[in-house]
């Protein structure tokens, strides 16, 4: 999967207690394995216009939707390993292209200082950039992820992000995580992600413990925190 830069899958998601997550895990067991990065620490800097254009676009559920990133499994230095995503969503279908790229040239990229390299990835990636012309980063958003796949080979995978946080300052993937959290303590997100149906198992797990599938955007409930806070400010000095 580390090395896999073209997805195009099926993402559900789920809100749940850590008691449900612990009786999933439990379902799981026979089944799912941890991937190749297992535990990890996800930062992501969302790239938007001074509007929040991207974000706005996405909540109104449109038919097609697409988001711009810069994620890293952990810390990223300078000359460590990131990647640059660009994300886009149609008719339920997930679809996802991303470029491994080092911490200096993928900031570099983004920011126009440096061209994108010249593959198909780096063409739609630069498209991107130069349609919505005042894309900048936005939002710091990180997460503890537990990321399991089939122990058959197959590509269903789930995985579980706790302590998710969010913030507007000091956006770099070279620092301390620190935010605002986005949920509660006692919630956990799950996400099941694959090109075909959910297991029988799985889907058993689900009903019997009452679990539904929810629509849920990190960066979108982020944002929404943002205007909240935004308008309560505005509310203050009124």
């Amino acid at each position: 999967m580390g090395n896999q830069m073209v997805f195009k899958r099926y993402e559900m998601k789920y809100l749940m207690t850590r008691c449900q997550k612990n009786t999933i895990l439990a379902a799981m067991k026979p089944y799912m394995v941890l991937d190749e990065y297992g535990y990890s620490s996800s930062r992501n800097i969302y790239f938007d216009t001074p509007d929040f254009r991207l974000i706005r676009q996405s909540l109104e559920k449109p038919v097609y939707k697409e988001k711009l990133r810069m994620r890293s499994y952990g810390r990223a230095g300078t000359g460590d390993k990131t990647f640059v995503e660009l994300k886009k969503k149609y008719k339920s279908i997930v679809y996802k292209r991303r470029l491994s790229l080092p911490q200096a040239q993928a900031e570099a990229c983004l920011n126009g200082k440096l061209a994108l390299p010249d593959t198909q990835i780096g063409r739609e990636i630069a498209y991107a950039l130069d349609y919505y012309r005042e894309l900048r980063p936005a939002v710091f958003l990180s997460y503890e992820r537990e990321a399991f796949c089939a122990r058959d080979g197959g590509d269903f995978r789930v995985t579980f992000d706790e302590n998710i946080l969010y913030r507007q300052e000091e956006l770099t993937l070279d620092s301390e995580v620190w935010g605002m959290p986005i949920l509660s303590s006692n919630q956990v997100l799950m996400e099941l992600k694959t090109s075909g149906g959910i297991p029988l198992w799985m889907a058993h797990t689900l009903s019997t413990q009452k679990i539904f599938q929810t629509s849920f955007s990190k960066y979108g409930t982020a944002y929404q925190k943002i205007l909240l806070t935004e308008q309560k400010g505005a509310r203050k000095y009124a």
